[in-house]
């Protein structure tokens, strides 16, 4: 999978993966892929539905450790 971008959220809790992720997704072209790390827990909910909500696409997510990666594709 082609990444366009990585956001590099970890250590930050609730609400700030969401944030940076808004602010990194809107900074990249519709199709785009967008790549997060995160450790807050939290963020799998959360980003599962802002993706949804936002008209984007959870492309894949997976655990490694305590870090989560998502991958979303700008809608």
């Amino acid at each position: 999978m082609e990444t366009t971008k990585v956001l590099d959220a970890k250590g930050l809790a609730c609400p700030m993966p969401i944030v940076k992720t808004k602010k990194a997704i809107g900074e990249l072209e519709p199709g785009q892929v967008l790549e997060i790390h995160t450790t807050d827990k939290g963020a799998k909910n959360d980003l599962t539905a802002w993706a949804k909500s936002g008209g984007h696409e959870l492309l894949k997510h997976e655990e490694e450790n305590d870090m989560l990666k998502f991958w979303i594709k700008k809608g």
